[in-house]
Protein backbone atom coordinates (compact mmCIF):
# COMPACT_ATOMS: atom_id res chain seq x y z
CA UNK A 1 0.00 0.00 0.00
CA UNK A 2 1.27 3.53 -0.83
CA UNK A 3 1.72 6.57 1.58
CA UNK A 4 -1.08 7.75 -0.14
CA UNK A 5 -3.77 5.20 0.11
CA UNK A 6 -2.34 4.63 3.89
CA UNK A 7 -3.23 8.12 4.45
CA UNK A 8 -6.30 7.74 2.86
CA UNK A 9 -7.18 4.46 4.90
CA UNK A 10 -6.44 5.79 7.93
CA UNK A 11 -8.33 9.04 7.59
CA UNK A 12 -11.76 6.83 6.45
CA UNK A 13 -11.01 5.30 9.82
CA UNK A 14 -11.09 7.97 11.90
CA UNK A 15 -14.59 9.53 10.11
CA UNK A 16 -16.30 6.16 9.79
CA UNK A 17 -18.46 4.42 12.65
CA UNK A 18 -17.38 1.36 13.88
CA UNK A 19 -20.28 -1.51 12.93
CA UNK A 20 -20.22 -2.17 16.40
CA UNK A 21 -20.56 0.88 18.36
CA UNK A 22 -23.40 2.41 19.95
CA UNK A 23 -25.16 5.08 18.19
CA UNK A 24 -27.07 7.55 19.91
CA UNK A 25 -30.95 7.64 19.36
CA UNK A 26 -32.47 9.74 16.95
CA UNK A 27 -31.26 13.04 15.43
CA UNK A 28 -28.65 14.82 17.57
CA UNK A 29 -30.03 17.35 19.56
CA UNK A 30 -28.12 20.84 18.99
CA UNK A 31 -24.71 21.51 21.72
CA UNK A 32 -25.63 24.88 23.43
CA UNK A 33 -22.48 25.17 25.52
CA UNK A 34 -23.08 27.29 28.83
CA UNK A 35 -20.93 28.49 31.31
CA UNK A 36 -20.71 25.63 34.34
CA UNK A 37 -21.85 26.57 37.60
CA UNK A 38 -21.84 26.07 41.17
CA UNK A 39 -24.53 25.69 44.06
CA UNK A 40 -24.00 29.50 44.48
CA UNK A 41 -24.88 30.02 41.04
CA UNK A 42 -27.71 27.47 41.21
CA UNK A 43 -29.80 28.51 43.78
CA UNK A 44 -29.28 32.45 42.64
CA UNK A 45 -30.98 30.74 39.05
CA UNK A 46 -33.63 28.60 41.24
CA UNK A 47 -32.85 26.23 38.88
CA UNK A 48 -31.16 23.02 39.21
CA UNK A 49 -30.50 21.22 35.83
CA UNK A 50 -30.31 17.42 35.80
CA UNK A 51 -29.31 15.57 32.90
CA UNK A 52 -31.09 12.19 33.17
CA UNK A 53 -30.97 8.59 31.30
CA UNK A 54 -33.69 8.79 28.89
CA UNK A 55 -34.87 5.35 29.62
CA UNK A 56 -37.67 4.56 30.98
CA UNK A 57 -36.17 2.69 33.45
CA UNK A 58 -34.52 5.68 35.01
CA UNK A 59 -37.02 8.66 34.32
CA UNK A 60 -40.17 7.58 33.17
CA UNK A 61 -43.08 9.10 33.90
CA UNK A 62 -46.76 7.92 33.51
CA UNK A 63 -49.81 10.45 34.15
CA UNK A 64 -47.76 12.36 36.59
CA UNK A 65 -46.39 9.31 38.50
CA UNK A 66 -42.92 8.72 39.02
CA UNK A 67 -41.94 5.21 37.44
CA UNK A 68 -38.16 5.92 36.53
CA UNK A 69 -35.57 5.28 39.32
CA UNK A 70 -34.09 8.17 39.74
CA UNK A 71 -37.15 10.55 40.51
CA UNK A 72 -37.58 9.67 44.09
CA UNK A 73 -34.02 10.44 44.85
CA UNK A 74 -33.89 13.73 42.76
CA UNK A 75 -37.03 14.81 44.25
CA UNK A 76 -35.34 14.12 48.16
CA UNK A 77 -32.72 15.73 46.82
CA UNK A 78 -34.74 19.04 46.07
CA UNK A 79 -36.07 18.62 49.64
CA UNK A 80 -32.83 18.80 51.06
CA UNK A 81 -31.53 21.81 49.13
CA UNK A 82 -34.73 23.73 49.92
CA UNK A 83 -34.35 22.76 53.60
CA UNK A 84 -31.18 24.53 53.68
CA UNK A 85 -31.03 27.68 51.10
CA UNK A 86 -31.72 31.23 52.22
CA UNK A 87 -35.65 32.70 51.63
CA UNK A 88 -36.62 33.46 48.51
CA UNK A 89 -33.89 30.49 46.90
CA UNK A 90 -36.22 27.76 46.65
CA UNK A 91 -34.59 25.45 44.04
CA UNK A 92 -37.03 23.91 40.96
CA UNK A 93 -35.97 20.78 38.77
CA UNK A 94 -35.28 21.00 35.06
CA UNK A 95 -35.31 17.48 34.13
CA UNK A 96 -33.17 17.43 30.64
CA UNK A 97 -33.81 13.36 29.05
CA UNK A 98 -30.56 12.48 27.18
CA UNK A 99 -29.47 9.18 25.42
CA UNK A 100 -26.58 7.58 27.99
CA UNK A 101 -24.05 7.43 26.10
CA UNK A 102 -24.22 11.29 25.22
CA UNK A 103 -24.80 12.16 29.30
CA UNK A 104 -21.10 13.19 30.24
CA UNK A 105 -20.27 14.72 27.42
CA UNK A 106 -23.66 17.15 27.89
CA UNK A 107 -22.44 17.59 31.53
CA UNK A 108 -18.95 18.26 30.22
CA UNK A 109 -20.19 21.05 28.11
CA UNK A 110 -22.44 22.96 30.64
CA UNK A 111 -25.59 21.90 29.02
CA UNK A 112 -26.36 20.55 32.80
CA UNK A 113 -25.74 20.40 36.32
CA UNK A 114 -25.83 16.92 37.67
CA UNK A 115 -25.95 13.76 35.55
CA UNK A 116 -28.37 11.26 37.37
CA UNK A 117 -27.97 8.36 34.90
CA UNK A 118 -29.87 5.48 37.25
CA UNK A 119 -27.04 2.88 35.89
CA UNK A 120 -23.25 2.11 36.48
CA UNK A 121 -20.83 4.10 33.86
CA UNK A 122 -17.63 3.99 32.65
CA UNK A 123 -15.77 7.27 33.74
CA UNK A 124 -12.04 7.67 31.91
CA UNK A 125 -9.39 9.03 34.82
CA UNK A 126 -8.81 12.13 33.04
CA UNK A 127 -12.43 13.28 32.41
CA UNK A 128 -13.25 16.61 33.83
CA UNK A 129 -16.16 14.74 35.71
CA UNK A 130 -16.46 13.51 39.28
CA UNK A 131 -18.78 10.57 40.59
CA UNK A 132 -20.66 11.01 43.74
CA UNK A 133 -20.29 8.95 46.77
CA UNK A 134 -22.25 5.54 45.61
CA UNK A 135 -26.18 5.98 45.24
CA UNK A 136 -26.52 2.42 45.09
CA UNK A 137 -22.63 0.21 45.79
CA UNK A 138 -21.43 -3.26 45.30
CA UNK A 139 -23.90 -3.24 42.00
CA UNK A 140 -22.86 -6.53 40.05
CA UNK A 141 -23.59 -7.23 36.24
CA UNK A 142 -25.92 -10.65 36.49
CA UNK A 143 -26.71 -13.00 33.47
CA UNK A 144 -30.69 -12.23 32.41
CA UNK A 145 -32.38 -14.81 29.99
CA UNK A 146 -35.62 -16.48 29.24
CA UNK A 147 -37.11 -19.28 31.34
CA UNK A 148 -36.67 -22.83 29.87
CA UNK A 149 -33.51 -22.38 28.40
CA UNK A 150 -29.64 -24.24 29.72
CA UNK A 151 -28.83 -22.39 32.54
CA UNK A 152 -25.13 -21.64 32.41
CA UNK A 153 -23.03 -22.09 36.02
CA UNK A 154 -19.53 -21.28 34.86
CA UNK A 155 -18.31 -17.97 32.82
CA UNK A 156 -16.32 -20.40 30.19
CA UNK A 157 -19.94 -21.81 29.03
CA UNK A 158 -20.47 -17.90 27.59
CA UNK A 159 -17.86 -18.32 25.24
CA UNK A 160 -18.65 -18.12 21.57
CA UNK A 161 -22.22 -16.62 22.50
CA UNK A 162 -23.87 -13.98 21.69
CA UNK A 163 -25.17 -10.76 24.33
CA UNK A 164 -27.78 -8.25 23.48
CA UNK A 165 -26.67 -4.70 24.98
CA UNK A 166 -28.06 -1.37 24.74
CA UNK A 167 -26.13 1.42 23.91
CA UNK A 168 -24.09 3.18 26.45
CA UNK A 169 -24.28 -0.07 28.71
CA UNK A 170 -21.49 -0.30 31.16
CA UNK A 171 -21.36 -3.80 30.84
CA UNK A 172 -19.83 -3.64 26.77
CA UNK A 173 -16.68 -2.83 28.96
CA UNK A 174 -16.17 -5.36 31.48
CA UNK A 175 -17.45 -8.11 28.76
CA UNK A 176 -14.13 -6.65 26.83
CA UNK A 177 -12.15 -7.23 30.03
CA UNK A 178 -13.97 -10.68 30.03
CA UNK A 179 -12.99 -11.35 26.70
CA UNK A 180 -8.77 -10.90 27.29
CA UNK A 181 -8.87 -13.58 30.23
CA UNK A 182 -11.00 -15.81 27.88
CA UNK A 183 -7.86 -15.53 25.00
CA UNK A 184 -6.19 -16.46 27.48
CA UNK A 185 -7.77 -19.44 27.77
CA UNK A 186 -7.74 -20.19 24.10
CA UNK A 187 -11.39 -19.72 24.24
CA UNK A 188 -13.80 -17.85 21.76
CA UNK A 189 -14.81 -14.25 22.49
CA UNK A 190 -18.40 -13.70 23.89
CA UNK A 191 -19.55 -11.23 20.56
CA UNK A 192 -21.51 -8.52 21.63
CA UNK A 193 -24.96 -7.25 19.92
CA UNK A 194 -25.16 -3.80 20.09
CA UNK A 195 -29.38 -3.29 19.52
CA UNK A 196 -31.01 -0.23 17.79
CA UNK A 197 -30.71 3.04 19.58
CA UNK A 198 -34.55 2.99 19.51
CA UNK A 199 -34.36 0.02 22.73
CA UNK A 200 -33.13 0.85 26.14
CA UNK A 201 -32.19 -2.02 28.84
CA UNK A 202 -36.29 -1.89 29.83
CA UNK A 203 -36.85 -3.11 26.27
CA UNK A 204 -33.78 -5.59 25.84
CA UNK A 205 -35.11 -7.42 28.53
CA UNK A 206 -38.77 -7.46 27.39
CA UNK A 207 -36.97 -9.17 24.03
CA UNK A 208 -35.14 -11.51 26.33
CA UNK A 209 -38.01 -12.53 27.53
CA UNK A 210 -39.89 -12.94 24.53
CA UNK A 211 -37.16 -15.44 23.17
CA UNK A 212 -35.73 -12.47 20.38
CA UNK A 213 -32.62 -12.02 21.99
CA UNK A 214 -31.39 -14.87 24.25
CA UNK A 215 -29.22 -13.45 26.12
CA UNK A 216 -28.33 -9.99 27.97
CA UNK A 217 -26.30 -8.29 30.71
CA UNK A 218 -27.40 -5.75 33.14
CA UNK A 219 -26.87 -4.23 36.92
CA UNK A 220 -28.86 -6.46 39.33
CA UNK A 221 -31.09 -3.76 40.72
CA UNK A 222 -32.36 -3.46 37.20
CA UNK A 223 -32.86 -6.94 36.41
CA UNK A 224 -34.36 -7.30 39.68
CA UNK A 225 -36.82 -4.81 39.43
CA UNK A 226 -38.04 -5.65 35.63
CA UNK A 227 -38.48 -9.30 36.72
CA UNK A 228 -41.42 -7.94 38.87
CA UNK A 229 -43.47 -7.38 35.84
CA UNK A 230 -41.34 -9.76 33.46
CA UNK A 231 -42.17 -12.98 35.22
CA UNK A 232 -40.57 -15.22 32.25
CA UNK A 233 -36.86 -13.27 32.97
CA UNK A 234 -34.62 -15.50 34.87
CA UNK A 235 -31.73 -13.51 36.86
CA UNK A 236 -28.64 -15.85 36.66
CA UNK A 237 -26.72 -14.23 39.79
CA UNK A 238 -24.12 -17.20 39.99
CA UNK A 239 -22.32 -16.07 36.67
CA UNK A 240 -19.65 -13.57 37.58
CA UNK A 241 -18.77 -11.16 35.14
CA UNK A 242 -16.86 -8.08 36.63
CA UNK A 243 -16.38 -7.11 40.26
CA UNK A 244 -19.34 -5.13 41.49
CA UNK A 245 -19.52 -1.44 40.82
CA UNK A 246 -21.29 1.80 41.85
CA UNK A 247 -24.18 3.60 41.02
CA UNK A 248 -23.30 7.46 41.46
CA UNK A 249 -24.25 10.96 40.13
CA UNK A 250 -22.21 13.34 38.75
CA UNK A 251 -20.63 16.62 38.61
CA UNK A 252 -18.19 18.90 37.50
CA UNK A 253 -15.14 18.94 38.88
CA UNK A 254 -15.06 22.94 38.81
CA UNK A 255 -18.27 22.70 40.70
CA UNK A 256 -17.32 21.61 43.89
CA UNK A 257 -19.55 22.85 46.37
CA UNK A 258 -22.70 21.09 44.50
CA UNK A 259 -20.79 17.56 44.92
CA UNK A 260 -20.11 18.23 48.17
CA UNK A 261 -24.36 18.82 48.65
CA UNK A 262 -24.32 15.65 46.55
CA UNK A 263 -22.50 13.65 49.22
CA UNK A 264 -23.53 15.30 51.97
CA UNK A 265 -27.44 14.46 50.71
CA UNK A 266 -26.37 10.56 49.58
CA UNK A 267 -24.86 9.99 52.92
CA UNK A 268 -28.22 10.06 54.65
CA UNK A 269 -30.58 9.31 51.79
CA UNK A 270 -33.25 6.01 52.27
CA UNK A 271 -35.04 4.77 49.88
CA UNK A 272 -38.59 4.81 50.54
CA UNK A 273 -39.96 0.99 50.19
CA UNK A 274 -42.72 1.32 48.14
CA UNK A 275 -40.82 3.29 45.51
CA UNK A 276 -41.79 0.61 43.11
CA UNK A 277 -45.66 0.58 43.84
CA UNK A 278 -46.30 3.42 40.84
CA UNK A 279 -44.37 1.25 38.79
CA UNK A 280 -45.35 -2.73 38.95
CA UNK A 281 -48.99 -1.03 38.72
CA UNK A 282 -48.08 1.13 35.30
CA UNK A 283 -46.54 -1.99 33.73
CA UNK A 284 -47.77 -5.70 35.33
CA UNK A 285 -50.93 -5.30 32.94
CA UNK A 286 -48.65 -4.00 30.19
CA UNK A 287 -48.76 -5.74 26.47
CA UNK A 288 -45.66 -7.86 26.18
CA UNK A 289 -44.16 -9.16 22.89
CA UNK A 290 -44.25 -12.29 21.92
CA UNK A 291 -41.68 -14.24 20.01
CA UNK A 292 -43.16 -13.32 16.69
CA UNK A 293 -40.80 -16.45 14.60
CA UNK A 294 -42.02 -19.30 15.68
CA UNK A 295 -42.67 -22.24 13.32
CA UNK A 296 -46.54 -21.34 12.81
CA UNK A 297 -46.34 -17.28 12.30
CA UNK A 298 -43.19 -17.70 9.82
CA UNK A 299 -45.69 -20.13 8.01
CA UNK A 300 -48.44 -17.40 8.02
CA UNK A 301 -45.82 -14.56 7.10
CA UNK A 302 -44.81 -16.55 4.29
CA UNK A 303 -48.25 -16.52 2.68
CA UNK A 304 -48.80 -13.07 3.16
CA UNK A 305 -45.30 -11.79 2.07
CA UNK A 306 -46.63 -11.44 -1.56
CA UNK A 307 -49.10 -9.14 -0.65
CA UNK A 308 -47.22 -7.14 2.47
CA UNK A 309 -44.39 -6.35 -0.11
CA UNK A 310 -46.55 -5.49 -3.04
CA UNK A 311 -48.16 -2.90 -1.41
CA UNK A 312 -44.85 -2.05 0.91
CA UNK A 313 -43.38 -1.70 -2.50
CA UNK A 314 -46.05 0.82 -3.92
CA UNK A 315 -46.24 3.31 -1.04
CA UNK A 316 -42.05 2.90 -0.80
CA UNK A 317 -41.96 1.59 2.42
CA UNK A 318 -40.22 -1.48 3.49
CA UNK A 319 -42.30 -4.91 3.87
CA UNK A 320 -40.97 -5.43 7.36
CA UNK A 321 -42.58 -2.60 8.47
CA UNK A 322 -46.38 -3.84 7.37
CA UNK A 323 -45.49 -7.51 8.81
CA UNK A 324 -44.73 -6.15 12.10
CA UNK A 325 -47.91 -3.98 12.31
CA UNK A 326 -50.16 -6.99 10.77
CA UNK A 327 -48.29 -8.69 13.80
CA UNK A 328 -49.26 -6.70 16.69
CA UNK A 329 -52.53 -5.87 15.17
CA UNK A 330 -53.86 -9.34 14.45
CA UNK A 331 -51.03 -11.63 14.94
CA UNK A 332 -51.11 -12.31 11.34
CA UNK A 333 -54.77 -13.23 11.20
CA UNK A 334 -56.39 -11.91 8.21
CA UNK A 335 -59.75 -12.69 10.08
CA UNK A 336 -59.27 -10.60 13.35
CA UNK A 337 -61.89 -8.44 14.25
CA UNK A 338 -61.48 -5.18 16.73
CA UNK A 339 -63.40 -2.64 17.99
CA UNK A 340 -65.18 -0.10 16.17
CA UNK A 341 -65.24 -2.10 12.93
CA UNK A 342 -61.41 -2.84 12.80
CA UNK A 343 -60.63 -5.35 10.17
CA UNK A 344 -58.27 -8.07 9.09
CA UNK A 345 -54.66 -8.22 9.16
CA UNK A 346 -53.67 -4.00 9.71
CA UNK A 347 -57.30 -4.13 11.69
CA UNK A 348 -58.33 -0.77 9.32
CA UNK A 349 -61.25 0.59 10.28
CA UNK A 350 -63.83 0.86 7.10
CA UNK A 351 -63.59 5.25 7.39
CA UNK A 352 -60.10 5.17 7.42
CA UNK A 353 -59.81 3.09 4.61
CA UNK A 354 -62.35 4.80 2.61
CA UNK A 355 -60.32 7.86 2.94
CA UNK A 356 -57.57 6.39 0.77
CA UNK A 357 -60.02 5.23 -1.63
CA UNK A 358 -60.33 1.35 -0.70
CA UNK A 359 -63.21 -0.99 -0.32
CA UNK A 360 -64.05 -4.55 0.81
CA UNK A 361 -61.50 -4.42 3.88
CA UNK A 362 -62.26 -8.09 4.52
CA UNK A 363 -60.25 -9.25 1.40
CA UNK A 364 -56.88 -9.69 2.80
CA UNK A 365 -55.45 -7.62 -0.39
CA UNK A 366 -57.55 -4.64 0.11
CA UNK A 367 -57.30 -4.69 3.86
CA UNK A 368 -53.21 -4.40 2.86
CA UNK A 369 -53.39 -1.94 0.56
CA UNK A 370 -55.64 -0.01 3.08
CA UNK A 371 -53.15 -0.30 5.38
CA UNK A 372 -50.25 0.78 3.48
CA UNK A 373 -51.90 3.50 1.72
CA UNK A 374 -53.46 4.74 5.12
CA UNK A 375 -50.04 4.97 6.47
CA UNK A 376 -48.41 6.54 3.63
CA UNK A 377 -50.90 9.53 3.80
CA UNK A 378 -50.32 9.93 7.21
CA UNK A 379 -46.62 9.92 6.74
CA UNK A 380 -46.78 12.30 3.52
CA UNK A 381 -49.40 15.08 5.07
CA UNK A 382 -47.31 15.20 8.50
CA UNK A 383 -44.14 13.53 9.01
CA UNK A 384 -42.33 14.23 5.43
CA UNK A 385 -39.82 16.76 6.97
CA UNK A 386 -36.33 15.82 6.21
CA UNK A 387 -35.07 16.57 10.03
CA UNK A 388 -36.63 13.17 10.74
CA UNK A 389 -35.00 10.27 9.80
CA UNK A 390 -36.54 6.97 8.73
CA UNK A 391 -36.99 5.07 11.84
CA UNK A 392 -38.37 8.24 13.67
CA UNK A 393 -40.32 9.17 10.53
CA UNK A 394 -42.05 5.73 10.91
CA UNK A 395 -42.63 5.71 14.63
CA UNK A 396 -44.42 9.10 14.64
CA UNK A 397 -46.33 7.48 11.69
CA UNK A 398 -47.08 4.57 13.53
CA UNK A 399 -48.09 6.85 16.68
CA UNK A 400 -50.67 8.73 14.13
CA UNK A 401 -52.03 5.60 12.79
CA UNK A 402 -52.75 4.61 16.45
CA UNK A 403 -53.83 8.01 18.15
CA UNK A 404 -54.39 10.17 15.13
CA UNK A 405 -52.20 12.49 13.50
CA UNK A 406 -53.33 15.82 15.21
CA UNK A 407 -52.72 14.73 18.31
CA UNK A 408 -49.09 13.35 17.82
CA UNK A 409 -48.42 17.22 16.06
CA UNK A 410 -50.11 18.57 19.09
CA UNK A 411 -47.40 16.72 21.35
CA UNK A 412 -44.60 17.31 19.35
CA UNK A 413 -45.27 21.01 20.16
CA UNK A 414 -45.59 20.66 23.72
CA UNK A 415 -42.17 18.39 23.19
CA UNK A 416 -40.77 21.49 21.40
CA UNK A 417 -41.96 23.82 24.36
CA UNK A 418 -40.50 22.23 26.89
CA UNK A 419 -36.91 21.56 25.52
CA UNK A 420 -37.68 17.85 24.36
CA UNK A 421 -36.64 17.13 20.46
CA UNK A 422 -39.55 17.08 18.66
CA UNK A 423 -38.72 14.88 15.83
CA UNK A 424 -37.54 12.36 17.30
CA UNK A 425 -40.21 10.07 18.63
CA UNK A 426 -38.56 7.27 20.79
CA UNK A 427 -37.71 8.81 24.63
CA UNK A 428 -38.33 12.08 23.93
CA UNK A 429 -42.14 12.83 22.30
CA UNK A 430 -43.02 10.06 23.58
CA UNK A 431 -42.75 11.39 26.83
CA UNK A 432 -45.46 13.19 26.73
CA UNK A 433 -47.42 10.53 25.23
CA UNK A 434 -46.78 8.81 28.62
CA UNK A 435 -47.43 11.81 30.76
CA UNK A 436 -51.13 13.02 28.49
CA UNK A 437 -52.29 9.21 27.94
CA UNK A 438 -51.03 6.81 29.47
CA UNK A 439 -48.10 4.16 28.80
CA UNK A 440 -50.31 2.00 26.10
CA UNK A 441 -49.75 4.72 23.69
CA UNK A 442 -46.17 4.40 23.95
CA UNK A 443 -46.17 0.87 24.34
CA UNK A 444 -48.07 0.34 20.68
CA UNK A 445 -45.33 1.98 18.64
CA UNK A 446 -42.45 0.03 21.06
CA UNK A 447 -43.93 -3.08 20.71
CA UNK A 448 -44.58 -2.63 16.65
CA UNK A 449 -40.43 -1.11 16.82
CA UNK A 450 -39.54 -4.48 18.63
CA UNK A 451 -41.35 -7.00 16.01
CA UNK A 452 -40.07 -5.05 13.03
CA UNK A 453 -36.49 -5.07 14.83
CA UNK A 454 -37.26 -8.80 15.23
CA UNK A 455 -37.94 -9.59 11.70
CA UNK A 456 -35.16 -7.32 10.48
CA UNK A 457 -32.17 -9.97 12.35
CA UNK A 458 -33.90 -12.68 10.10
CA UNK A 459 -34.80 -10.16 6.96
CA UNK A 460 -32.27 -13.08 4.98
CA UNK A 461 -34.58 -16.17 5.91
CA UNK A 462 -37.26 -14.14 5.30
CA UNK A 463 -37.05 -12.98 1.86
CA UNK A 464 -35.59 -16.18 0.30
CA UNK A 465 -35.80 -14.62 -3.24
CA UNK A 466 -33.29 -11.51 -2.10
CA UNK A 467 -30.91 -14.09 -0.50
CA UNK A 468 -30.81 -16.34 -3.67
CA UNK A 469 -30.07 -12.89 -5.66
CA UNK A 470 -27.25 -12.33 -3.53
CA UNK A 471 -25.86 -15.58 -3.59
CA UNK A 472 -26.00 -15.25 -7.43
CA UNK A 473 -23.77 -12.10 -7.95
Amino acid sequence: MGLRSLIVALCLALVLPSAAAARPAGPPLAAHPTKVRDLAQIQSSRVLRVLVNQSRNSSGQVRGQAIGVEYHRLQAFQSYLNSHAGKGQALQLKIIPRAKEQLLGALQRGEGDLVAPGELMELHPTSKVAASDAVIANVPFVLVSGKGGRRPVRVEQLAGKTLALPNGSAAGAAIERLNQKLALRKLAPIDIEWVDPSLAVEDVLEMVQAGIYPLTVVELPIAERWAKVMPRLRVDRRVVLSAPGSVSWYVRRDAPQLGASVDRFLASYKAPSDQDAAFVKVYRGLYKVHYPLARSDRQRLEKLRPVLQRHAREQHMDWLNLAALAFKESKLDPAARGGSGATGLLQITPAAARRVGVGNIQNVDNNVQAGAKYLAMIRRKFFSSNKLNERERMAFTLAAYNMGPERVQAMRKEARRRGLNPDQWFFQTERIAMEQMGMAAVSYVNSVNKYYLAFARERDSLEPGARKLASAR
